[in-house]
């Protein structure tokens, strides 16, 4: 079976879950770097963790790497690459990229000249002098960081956060792969509740019951390289019941809470999309007011930053507020994602623990207060 190596982009501080989940799926990684995760596979393994992936952004092949220090040395070792062994003489292959710390600085130059390098070699391979370029399409991405080329083809189309239940949003969506990190990091137990006070479009919920249930995000949408010339039918169909079989019908109580019922009714449509709304209840309350019975459960929410929603003033108030609130509930564990560096003085506790990841550009920590464990019997 044909090898290669694949690169899994992340957000800064997802590398190490990216990274647990492509060797879970029995694939060995040979790095692991900021914003990157890179192992060796085949064309059954690129459709195996597009389907599966729950951290990473894109799937991406490398197809070379070099140094280069002039636009001749990267138009003459773009075009040495054996091009040939993946495009098609009838592909689309448009090219993007970032430079970054390079004497190469500019985006534009780098992505014309690597354009007129790959159309040289494929015109020359397949001896014409046109290529059409009516075929499937083959995105091309490069980076160029610290005088170092990466040349790579995106298997992925939309980024793999894009698992297509969430056809609307609310003004601030948390992206589906923060979400699936922060349950994954939580110690949450599926016989115990989770509750998001904060749950705007239901993505943290949503991802809390997928995952439980391991539900495969990809299920629901295509992949660029389904229509790619070396991706059959049987790696595809393959790929699709391999993930089925996983499934599991675990009961789970998971409540989405939400101050404005509009986004509540969002994130109940949401839920229905990701087929998990059997378990998931979205209700409207007030976070600062929540309250339960049950002695153990987990809070995993995204509280607003002051960024997008609302004023610094107003959540700096609130974060007073739950940090009353959440208190009582004195033996249920917390995981809050937030940007505020104030917070634990606001909140009232210091973390147990905190990780730093960004939420776009934005610098957040998300802070892990952890509760009691319950007692042996009580978690059998």
């Amino acid at each position: 079976m044909e090898q290669f190596e694949i690169i899994i982009p992340t957000l800064f501080g997802l590398e190490s879950f990216a990274a647990r989940e492509v060797r879970r799926l029995g694939l060995e990684t040979s790095s692991v770097e900021d914003g990157r995760v890179t192992f060796r596979g085949g064309w059954q393994d690129v459709c195996r963790v597009n389907t599966q992936l729950r951290t990473g952004e894109r799937v991406l092949i490398k197809a070379a790497e070099f140094q280069a220090f002039s636009f001749d040395e990267l138009f003459e070792k773009t075009r040495s690459v054996d091009w040939e062994r993946w495009l098609p003489k009838d592909c689309a292959f448009p090219v993007k990229g970032h430079c970054l710390k390079s004497r190469l600085a500019s985006e534009r130059d780098c992505q014309a000249i690597i354009k007129k390098a790959v159309a040289d070699k494929l015109s020359q391979k397949y001896n014409i002098e046109w290529l059409p370029e009516d075929g499937a399409l083959y995105q091309l991405q490069f980076s160029v960081i610290k005088d170092k080329v990466t040349l790579m083809i995106d298997t992925s189309g939309e980024p793999l956060h894009k698992r297509g239940y969430r056809r609307v949003s609310n003004l601030a969506p948390l992206r589906e792969t923060i979400a699936a990190a922060m349950v994954t990091m939580s110690y949450w137990k599926f016989e115990y509740p989770l509750c998001d006070p904060f749950c705007g479009s239901g993505t943290i919920p949503i991802e809390a019951a997928m995952f439980k249930r391991c539900i495969a995000p990809g299920l629901n949408r295509s992949f660029a390289s389904d229509n790619f010339e070396q991706v059959t039918e049987k790696m595809r169909q393959s790929a699709y019941e391999e993930a089925r079989s996983l499934e599991r019908n675990t009961p789970l109580d998971i409540t989405a809470i939400d101050i404005d019922p509009s986004t509540v009714e969002i994130a109940a449509e949401n839920a229905h999309l990701a087929g998990v709304d059997d378990v998931v209840k979205p209700i409207i309350g007030d976070a600062a007011k929540f309250i339960s019975d049950k002695p153990y459960g987990s809070i995993i929410c995204n509280p607003p930053y002051g960024e997008r929603l609302g004023t610094e003033k107003e959540s700096r108030e609130l974060y007073k507020k739950i940090g009353k609130t959440f208190s009582k509930l004195d033996r249920w564990s917390y995981y809050i994602l937030t940007s505020c560096a104030d917070f634990e003085n606001l909140f009232g506790k210091k973390a147990n623990k905190k990780r730093k990841i960004y939420n776009g550009m934005l610098k957040c920590n998300i802070y892990q207060y952890f509760g009691d464990r319950p007692p042996k019997a009580d978690r059998k």
